[in-house]
């Protein structure tokens, strides 16, 4: 493992908010004791819950102490500075999420708070639904009114989704996911969420958790009435391979891949490749080693590797940066 460049796994940070249940360890079948785990930040380098690389040379570090030793050669040419762009997490939403709302580069700038767009692909077999974006006609009156009045969930445009649906979510747009999802949820660097509403319901203390209506009347986009389901794009078929581009903006792109024959995978310094193996059982070989990453586990591939290969039988999801992000 040639000057600590490898792909790397990390051990999981589990959140227990009131809301969570068990399904991520016990879809993925994690050594866990029991209890709420309602998110599990598999990539981060966020003071809220540090990753910890748990492979090879560097096991025992943490994902800034990486890359703050080699930043070009873990993240790429198309990230500036030392801090990882991105926070790449599974959400278990056994009882639906508070109504709430994140920043925008520009509101965050202006108002406080890290700036947050996100992106939410469904896992799960069931056919729950989320709320993203206010319905046609919600002014801001309108819109205080219902929270006033606790119907402020009534305001949200509902979308309907199923296993692989994919849904965009722009800092500024208001939102909240339903009970019954499981989702890989792809974001800026940011754990800063304005709650709206909260359903009436007690946080683990056994009182209400802290609203934040000012900030978030702030920072809300109040002409956002766009579609946010997204419609994945085949990008290549080929016996033993496909790819998809799923959704594709200025803060991360991701894609699926879906393989049961080996496929070279080449880099060219511009990006990272976090990898998320959302089915089967997939092998990342390259030039000093390999991995087996299971359904659920994550891997980053650093953009200072000439190439991987894949091969096995699954389903990936990758994260990378692309190049308008700089």
């Amino acid at each position: 493992m040639k000057n600590n460049v490898y792909p790397m796994k990390f051990t999981p940070v589990y959140k227990d908010y009131p809301w969570g249940g068990s399904r991520i360890p016990e879809t993925y079948n994690r050594d866990v004791p029991a209890g709420l785990y309602a998110e599990s930040w598999e990539i981060s380098d966020h003071e809220d819950g540090m990753s910890m690389v748990s492979n090879g040379p560097l096991a025992g570090q943490s994902l800034r102490e990486v890359l703050q030793a080699n930043p070009a050669g873990i993240m790429g040419s198309n990230v500036k500075g030392t801090k990882f762009p991105l926070l790449i997490k599974l959400i278990d939403s056994k009882k639906k999420l508070s109504v709430q709302v994140h920043p925008n580069d520009k509101t965050a700038a202006e108002y406080g708070g890290e700036a947050k767009t996100e992106m939410w692909y469904l896992l799960g077999d069931h056919t729950p639904q989320v709320y993203c974006g206010l319905n046609e006609g919600v002014t801001k009156e309108k819109f205080l009114q219902a929270v006033a009045e606790g119907t402020s969930g009534a305001t949200l445009r509902p979308v309907p989704v199923k296993k692989e649906s994919a849904v965009f979510v722009r800092g500024g747009r208001v939102h909240a996911i339903d009970d019954g999802c499981l989702i890989l949820e792809i974001q800026q660097n940011s754990n800063t969420t304005y709650r709206i509403y909260d359903w009436d319901r007690m946080g683990n203390d056994g009182k209400p958790r802290e609203l934040h209506l000012g900030q978030a009347v702030e920072v809300i986009n109040w002409d956002d009435h766009e579609d946010p389901l997204v419609k994945p794009t085949l990008l290549i078929d080929t016996d033993g391979f496909k790819c998809w581009d799923v959704l594709k903006c200025e803060y991360f792109q991701l894609e699926k891949l879906s393989f049961y024959m080996p496929k070279e995978v080449p880099l060219d310094g511009d990006t990272f490749h976090a990898l998320f193996v959302s089915e089967g059982e997939a092998k990342i070989e390259w030039d000093g080693g390999y991995e087996i990453a299971q359904a659920g586990e994550s891997i980053l591939v650093p953009a200072a590797l000439v190439s991987y290969t894949l091969s096995g039988n699954a389903t990936v999801l990758r994260t990378t940066i692309p190049a308008i992000a700089q």
